[in-house]
């Protein structure tokens, strides 16, 4: 049913693979685990652009919001009438607000297909999607310290031995996988905060939010960190970090575009006027005869008396 997405997914890891596989030995978890990891980053890096134009988008939704709750206000009773006064709103500012969820909406089925891949390798597997028999071996048979990728820390002990691992084993390598994606989901959501307007956080709503972002949300990597494969958890954790560093990156490009848009220079009668423009002065205006930039000499304005000029 999935399989437009699942294939896409497998592939993206197989080459990966078969590109750390030449580094390390194709059946080290070493090689499985970058090849997670860089899946991340791929996928990421073909979502930068949305991502840019996201944060752009919530951005400029912030500095219209005034103009939304006038709007609501107004045409509060007809929906009709505000739905069209919104549009024409957002066609004017240049903003849409289902930019903002693309990313997500897009990284959703990633997450799902990446789960079923992973849990497509099993013992005896003849393939699993572009993966041959061999290669689902050597997935299976590849672990980080003894903790098998493809496994959770839930699993049966029984489960666990046919995988050639235990829960000790499991819980060394998983536990602190949990704790690291459950700190950089924090982070990655305290520095999205931190960029809101202060009337935006003043909200109730958004408040509610903030808390959840922050603190429930990064709670699900402990809470469901055990029923999730290790190479899931890996894929968390690069994902988070790979959205905290972005986040640092595009802010930072945003800031010095509106510093630089700020602080631009002003052009009066082809003169540069840094940060304001100042009124041209009557006074100063040159007088017949002058030379325009030339202090005259006007010693002898004041006639002395019984000379004559």
């Amino acid at each position: 049913m999935l399989d437009f997405i699942y294939y896409p997914v497998s592939a993206i890891l197989w080459f990966w693979h078969k590109v750390f596989g030449f580094v390390f030995d194709p059946a080290s978890g070493y090689a499985w685990a970058l090849a997670v990891i860089f899946l991340v980053f791929t996928l990421r890096a073909l979502l930068f652009k949305p991502f840019v134009h996201q944060v752009r988008s919530l951005k400029k939704m912030q500095e219209v919001a005034p103009q939304i709750r006038e709007l609501q206000a107004k045409y509060g009773d007809d929906r009709q009438k505000l739905a069209a006064e919104m549009q024409k709103l957002q066609l004017e500012q240049g903003f849409n607000p289902l930019s903002g969820c693309l990313p997500v909406l897009v990284q959703v089925p990633v997450f799902i297909g990446l789960f079923h891949v992973l849990n497509g390798f099993k013992p005896g597997a003849p393939s699993n999607y572009i993966f041959n028999a061999d290669e689902v071996a050597s997935f299976v048979a590849a672990d980080l310290f003894g903790a098998k990728l493809s496994n959770t820390i839930s699993q049966s002990a029984e489960v666990l031995a046919s995988f050639g691992t235990d829960r000790t084993s499991m819980m060394l390598v998983g536990v602190p996988l949990m704790i690291a994606a459950a700190i950089a989901t924090h982070f990655t959501a305290r520095h999205s905060v931190q960029r809101q307007s202060a009337e935006a956080a003043q909200n109730p709503q958004t408040a509610v939010m903030n808390r959840m972002t922050l603190w429930l949300f990064p709670m699900f990597a402990i809470i469901g960190g055990p029923f999730l494969p290790l190479a899931i958890l890996i894929y968390w954790l690069a994902n988070n970090f790979w959205t905290l560093g972005q986040q640092r990156v595009v802010y930072r490009k945003i800031d010095r575009e509106e510093a630089a848009r700020a602080g631009a220079p002003a052009i009066i009668d082809s003169t540069a006027v840094e940060g304001t423009i100042r009124p041209a002065d009557p006074a100063a205006k040159d007088q017949p005869g002058e030379v325009p930039g030339v202090i005259e000499d006007r010693s002898r304005d004041t006639d002395k008396p019984g000379e004559s000029r």
